[in-house]
């Protein structure tokens, strides 16, 4: 079994629809170079706007991530359509349930 991670980006103006796109694209990629397994991801959007992710890397993964070139182009695509957002700056996440409206891609 992997790591199971949450990761919330907050779009930058006017580039939600980019940063949906490469969330699209992002865990297929990843299950692509072996960096993922089979779990299903989740998409979802917080009422800030901000969309959340949920994903599982493989055992070690995350590590070899760091130096995969596609990987590192793929979050500087991200860095220029998003800023990353501690999920405690979540407003949902104060709550006991935290609801969010799903997003299918």
């Amino acid at each position: 079994m992997g790591r199971m991670v949450i990761v919330a980006f907050r779009p930058k103006p006017g580039r939600e629809d980019d940063l949906l796109a490469l969330t699209r694209d992002h865990v297929p990629q990843l299950r692509r170079l072996g960096l993922v397994g089979d779990t299903p991801s989740l998409v979802m959007r917080a009422k800030d706007g901000c969309i959340v992710e949920v994903f599982e890397w493989k055992d070690g993964a995350i590590e070899k991530a760091h130096d995969h070139p596609d990987i590192l182009q793929m979050w500087d695509r991200y860095a220029a359509v998003c800023d990353y957002v501690p999920l405690k700056d979540l407003t949902e996440t104060a709550d006991m349930f935290a609801e969010f409206e799903p997003i299918t891609l």
